[in-house]
């Protein structure tokens, strides 16, 4: 609005509908320019993050990470897996790879094998910290299983080479027992991968329990689904870190119902002993063989351990150790 002459006069500017989509137009750009930064400054951050990454590398500590053999480039979630063949014509027989986010070193000679195996035996005494091992040993602590101390020392003393010779006779008797049962099928098929397994478990059983387990066929039935869950591929054992593949592949659950089975079973068997220790005379358990579970429980009487809280004892004097309940250590 002007003044003139004592006037007021008014301009208007005409807005068409053109104008106003240009008005639009330039404030929903200068929005978006607020909303999404440009490329320069995406780039410039992820520059930053980049040089932050290898600086902080730089800085590590020196003995923060162990000296590896040679390996090949891994690739992301998988590791080496996919490359398992002829992997020793390039690395040599001693060689590192990474199977989804475990580091392995793989020992593919006589040679090295015998410094593994043999000449730094102590070095190489604990075994891996597996999901099956972990439910069906009860946090790792059977004879397998057992990390190297004093515990694994007293479970190996209980199967040395004397103790071992001293089951000759019934391993005599049970492979000749087995022996006797293919001659009676001559002319018929025989399974014999499943006489051979009877066989072993009868010298371990007669080992262990002194007899035949009268629920021999569910212990045989629990020990092969356990192999097969324990030596079989398992993805939740490559990805220790992702808690949820053990429930999204069912695995747990089924190590947890079969860790139930293998405790019942294990429970009879004590209960079975003590009932017939309690009425045996003295001079009755001096005479008598002692079997490996007769042993453990003598153990546990010497060392004077406890009963549980629940006021049940469990397998655990089986394996000499209070072991927790799977739930106990659900969330490792």
């Amino acid at each position: 609005m002007e003044k003139a002459n004592g006037e007021s006069k008014h301009i208007v500017v005409p807005i068409t509908a053109n104008c106003i989509e240009k008005k639009l137009y330039s404030s929903m750009h200068n929005l978006m320019e607020l909303q999404f930064p440009s490329f320069p400054l995406i780039f410039e951050f992820l520059l930053f993050v980049f040089m932050f990454i290898r600086i902080k590398k730089r800085f590590k500590p020196i003995n923060s990470t162990p000296k590896l053999p040679p390996g090949p480039r891994k690739l992301p979630l998988i590791g080496n897996m996919h490359q398992l063949a002829d992997l020793a014509k390039i690395y040599g027989p001693l060689m590192r790879l990474k199977l989804g986010e475990l580091s392995v070193v793989i020992v593919s000679s006589a040679e090295n094998a015998e410094e593994v195996m043999k000449t730094h035996e102590i070095n190489f005494a604990q075994r891996p910290y597996l999901l099956a091992s972990r439910i069906m040993s009860y946090d790792s602590t059977n004879i397998a299983f057992s990390p190297y101390g004093m515990s694994r020392r007293c479970v190996l003393e209980l199967l040395s080479a004397k103790r071992v010779r001293s089951f000759r006779s019934l391993r005599e008797e049970e492979v000749s027992r087995f022996i006797e049962s293919i001659r009676l099928k001559v002319g018929s098929p025989i399974n014999l991968s499943q006489k051979i397994l009877s066989l072993t478990y009868g010298i371990s059983a007669r080992s262990a329990f002194g007899k035949h387990c009268e629920d021999q066929e569910a212990v045989i039935s629990a020990v092969k689904e356990a192999i097969r869950l324990g030596a079989g591929f398992s993805i939740v054992d490559l990805y220790p870190s992702v808690k949820m593949l053990e429930y999204i592949t069912g695995t747990r659950s089924r190590l947890e119902k079969l860790q139930c089975e293998t405790d019942r079973v294990l429970k009879n068997i004590i209960n079975e002993h003590k009932e017939r220790k309690r009425n045996m005379t003295s001079n009755e358990v001096d005479k008598e063989d002692d079997d490996l579970v007769d042993v453990l429980l003598k153990f546990k009487k010497m060392l004077g351990w406890r009963k549980q809280k629940t006021g049940e004892e469990r397998e655990d004097e089986f394996l000499i150790t209070h072991r927790p309940h799977p739930s106990k250590y659900r969330g490792r």
